[in-house]
């Protein structure tokens, strides 16, 4: 409890005075210190969890929530059906998806990239919330004619390519000849670019229809690669895929794998996670600086109050109450760079993009390149538990900071004080 004297004395010690007005500036610089390291590592961690939510929404938006592999690729409708009505028994599967995936070369105006070729169903694309959230109506109505394709919206840039041109694209194999099968080449037409917002799939996807691309592959009408599995709720694929495995496995004559995402990503997921941890233990030694400053500036406090402090023994004032007066002193300074950063954190990071533009103008440099980090713009996700718990973080360390001064303050002589005033 602190009583009305004690909070008086606090507020008085607080203010700058011209004789002790060096004790001041520290404290200012112990508060600025404070507030810079709260708010860097809000922005930090709100960029690190941005980042990782965006990085795995593309990923599993275009790629499902557990991918099924099987041994024998060619499935016959009433197989697939089969299977499919199997899956969808469990009623946490949202959407089964058969697929037919590999890696070609596109070829435009002397301009050759290797790319990654996605065969899926009109019905497909249009489930896919993802996709066509990045797809104009027109080019999903292209895509529903035959030999038509939709390039990710870099790639289309980079080729140089307008809606309806041709464009070469050259398989490894396709053509059967005596010594087996040889690459292919083969005309498509360009239907319309996707925009996910992800380099590594804006610049390196085509998505054709399935049976298509089982032609230009010289694959049978029912060859499938895998079969891609979407849950209502991602985070249970882990737990779900060995019972879902097990029943297919039971009823089906062949054999199947089912891979959730985590375990597909887990090296990127585990990646980004000790990152994130490593950079908040970092950009902690900033608040561990300015706490050592709240130190340094309440010791010279202690010696400048030296007199006032042994008056106030002198009148009768408690130790106990001097070691309260000087931990309020400390603790004020802790708390308003406390709230400060949170402030400064939390707005900068709701306008990070918007303040990453501006610097980009200001000095004229792209600040953050979408082939470097994967992602088109700079995300950012506040989680509000994490804010607190650097909040409560950045004020226990300046308390603690603030309690070898105050003991000093608390146990001084006033009889050896006032002997040499």
């Amino acid at each position: 409890m602190f009583y009305n004297y004690e909070l008086w004395i606090a507020y008085r010690y607080l203010r700058a005075r011209r004789d002790d007005g060096f004790i001041s500036i520290v404290s200012w610089f112990s508060l600025i210190g404070i507030s810079l390291g709260v708010a860097a590592l809000i922005i930090v961690m709100s960029v690190m969890n941005g980042f990782r939510e965006e990085l795995l929404t593309r990923i599993m938006g275009l790629n499902g929530h557990a991918t099924l592999y099987f041994d024998e690729k060619n499935i016959s409708n009433n197989n697939f059906e089969n299977i499919q009505n199997t899956l969808f028994n469990f009623s946490e599967i949202k959407k089964v998806s058969a697929l037919v995936e590999s890696t070609v070369m596109i070829s435009n105006n002397d301009i050759n990239r290797g790319v990654i070729l996605k065969g899926i169903s009109l019905n497909d694309l249009k489930s896919n919330d993802l996709l066509i959230e990045n797809i104009d109506i027109e080019t999903i109505k292209l895509f529903g004619e035959k030999n038509f394709i939709i390039l990710g919206k870099r790639l289309s840039t980079n080729l140089g390519l307008k809606q309806g041109d041709s464009i070469q694209l050259i398989a490894p194999t396709g053509t059967n000849t005596p010594f087996g099968k040889a690459p292919s080449a083969k005309k498509f037409i360009f239907a319309g670019t996707f925009d996910v917002g992800m380099y590594e799939y804006d610049s390196s996807v085509i998505f054709m229809k399935i049976n298509d691309l089982r032609q230009f592959l010289g694959m049978s009408e029912n060859y499938i690669d895998k079969i891609e599995i979407k849950y209502f709720n991602p985070e249970s694929a882990e737990i779900l895929n060995s019972n879902i495995e097990d029943v297919l496995n039971a009823t089906q004559t062949q054999d199947f794998i089912l891979i959730p995402w985590m375990e597909r990503h887990k090296q990127l997921s585990n990646a980004l996670e000790v990152e994130k941890n490593v950079m908040f233990i970092i950009l902690s030694l900033i608040i561990l600086v300015a706490a050592f400053n709240i130190i340094s500036s309440m010791i010279m406090l202690v010696r400048d109050k030296q007199a006032s402090i042994s008056i106030l023994k002198t009148i009768g004032m408690s130790d106990y109450s001097v070691l309260k007066v000087f931990m309020m002193v400390g603790s004020s300074i802790g708390l308003l760079g406390t709230i400060t950063g949170l402030f400064i954190g939390v707005i900068f990071s709701k306008n990070i993009n918007y303040i990453k533009g501006l610097l980009e103008k200001i000095s004229g440099t792209n600040i953050f390149e979408a082939e470097i980090y994967f992602l088109s713009s700079l995300p950012a996700k506040i989680n509000f538990s994490e804010v607190l718990v650097v909040a409560f973080f950045s004020f226990f360390i300046t308390v603690i900071a603030t309690i070898y001064p105050a003991w000093r303050a608390s146990k001084l002589d006033p009889v050896k004080v006032l002997r040499h005033v």
